[in-house]
């Protein structure tokens, strides 16, 4: 990832949507150290930070939907949350829960576009977003994968203004070309019901170690660890109550 702090279009900050808060604080810590704090506010439902020392680097929640699964959800800075999520619905994308205040902390919505790949769009005040990006135990890359590249090429750069670019036939997204992800083809090759979603990759400085320590800590292997042609080395782990999440070599990405 190119950009190295909360930058309006870019992504700022991601939350696992999780159906055990607890064991979720557990398992992140024993696989990238962080720390958990957890709002006592009652208002708040058991949000809680992670941080990496001093850093906010990822958000956990309780689920807040009957029939919501595990999830990490990709939340992009915007100036303008009530005017963004409008853009959305607009250009054929879904508000699933609108535009509302978080304390002093910032606006934000939940939305997906028209494939349903869900994200959430944050409009800071207090709180800026991630207080580090792109360093190891930290935010490093998200991926959209889509059934419909052309469709959510023309989808993402009408509401947010990306570019795309393209690194070894690998379409990424950027902001004036600072790249900070990429697009992947849902195609022939996956199960009919994996649908379009945004995955955040971690970055870290010993992605076998990494895997390892995910691994023996509850999660799955997905994809073990992979060089990608003219790419950085990679694995993709779900962790022990569902969340995908992928893990790259910092330094490496993009």
């Amino acid at each position: 990832m190119e950009i190295t702090e909360p930058t309006p279009g870019a992504p700022c900050l991601v939350e696992l949507g999780t159906s055990d808060v607890d064991a979720a604080k557990v398992y992140y810590r024993q696989v990238f150290g962080w720390r958990a704090e957890t709002d006592p506010r009652p208002e708040a439902g058991g949000h809680t930070m992670l941080y990496l020392d001093d850093a906010p680097v990822a958000a956990l929640a309780p689920l807040y939907m009957s029939g919501q699964p595990t999830a990490w959800t990709v939340s992009f800075a915007t100036r303008d949350a009530d005017a963004l999520a409008a853009a959305v619905t607009e250009a054929g994308g879904q508000q699933l829960m609108g535009p509302m205040d978080v304390f002093d902390l910032g606006r934000f919505a939940v939305l997906s576009d028209p494939e349903g790949a869900m994200f959430s769009i944050w409009q800071a005040r207090s709180f800026a977003g991630a207080g580090v990006l792109n360093a190891p135990g930290s935010l490093g890359w998200v991926e959209l994968a889509t059934r419909d590249a052309e469709a959510a090429k023309a989808f993402y750069t009408r509401i947010f203004g990306w570019t795309v670019g393209t690194h070894a036939d690998y379409p990424q997204w950027g902001l004036d070309g600072a790249d900070f992800g990429g697009l992947t083809a849902l195609d022939e090759f996956y199960p009919d019901d994996v649908r379009a979603h945004w995955l955040p990759y971690f970055a870290v400085a010993d992605v076998d170690a990494t895997a390892a320590r995910a691994a023996e800590s509850g999660g799955m292997l997905l994809v073990p660890p992979t060089d990608v042609p003219a790419g950085p080395r990679i694995a993709v782990i779900r962790d022990p109550q569902g969340g995908s999440f992928g893990i790259h070599r910092v330094g490496t990405e993009g």
